[in-house]
């Protein structure tokens, strides 16, 4: 990628979930490729995920958040002065459904019973967001009385092992290890229906920094092709996250960041605000460019 001279130098603070999904941003800042545009980006890492990460861009402690599509368009629609700026990971999410080891759940028709409590790191999470999905498509409902909050993986696995809470929803490559370890029990796999990932920055960013924010995201987007060019992808990937070779490989097989991150869908916006407004999670239905910024 050239260096862009033309560029007024822009500071922006980037945040996203310690996960394998944000590597080529973490790769791109070590390796100076924003520097080398004219951008001061600084990536933060926000291991309790979508929630923490939509409220840290309210707050301002965050320019640019790469959240869960379903998160970005709840946080919105419940009034999150924020837009969606871009797509990231144009795959789905596999979201891995676990249990305790020790649990009497074993199968998807166990799920559902009276006084199950679903772990989550917090309300307006990915994890709380597609309990709820999961809920809808098993025939059941779930309430706030049914959500224990344990803001991260580490806290799931003490609430699950204490029996404080009976499911977890999770990325199945990072649960992965604690299913391997025997503190897990993996009952099922449960997709997103969408793209997983976008990112979000508050209005006045994006027209105050757009040119900065969209080669951000064009620069990030080049580097995860760079990225799956390495001949071993894999084992920096095992070794920087501590995952196993065969879940790694298995991620790698479906992920697909966005060749153009700049994109965003119309139809995938809909389809998400319709899932989320079915549930109840939003008061009312947003307008396009209500969701998303005319970056473009």
């Amino acid at each position: 990628m050239s260096n862009q001279a033309d560029l007024e130098p822009t500071s922006l603070r980037v945040g996203g979930v310690p996960e394998h999904f944000n590597l080529p941003w973490r790769r791109g800042v070590e390796r100076g490729v924003f520097a080398d545009a004219g951008l001061d980006v600084t990536w933060v890492d926000e291991p309790s995920g979508t929630g923490a990460l939509t409220a840290a861009v309210g707050n301002g402690d965050l320019d640019v958040a790469l959240v869960l599509t379903e998160g970005a368009v709840s946080a919105i629609g419940n009034g999150l002065d924020a837009r969606i700026v871009g797509t990231w990971v144009a795959s789905a999410l596999h979201w891995g459904v676990h249990v305790a080891a020790s649990s009497a759940i074993t199968s998807w028709g166990d799920l559902g019973g009276e006084g199950q409590r679903f772990a989550i790191s917090r309300f307006g999470s990915g994890s709380h967001l597609m309990a709820h999905v999961l809920a809808s498509e098993r025939g059941f409902e779930l309430s706030d009385d049914d959500f224990v909050i344990v803001n991260n993986i580490d806290g799931a696995e003490r609430a699950l092992l204490a029996g404080e809470a009976d499911v977890f929803l999770w990325e199945r490559a990072m649960t992965a290890p604690l299913v391997r370890a025997g503190s897990f029990r993996r009952i099922g796999i449960q997709p997103t229906p969408w793209p997983c990932f976008v990112a979000i920055a508050k209005p006045e960013l994006a027209e105050r920094a757009g040119a900065g924010v969209r080669t951000a995201l064009r620069l990030a987007s080049a580097e995860a092709a760079a990225l799956l060019d390495l001949p071993d992808v894999a084992t920096r990937i095992e070794e920087r996250y501590e995952l196993h070779a065969e879940d790694v490989a298995g991620w790698l097989e479906g992920v697909r960041w966005a060749a153009d991150p700049l994109y965003v869908s119309d139809d995938m916006l809909m389809t998400v605000q319709d899932r989320v407004a079915r549930l109840d999670l939003v008061p009312a239905r947003l307008s396009l460019t209500e969701l998303r910024a005319p970056l473009l």
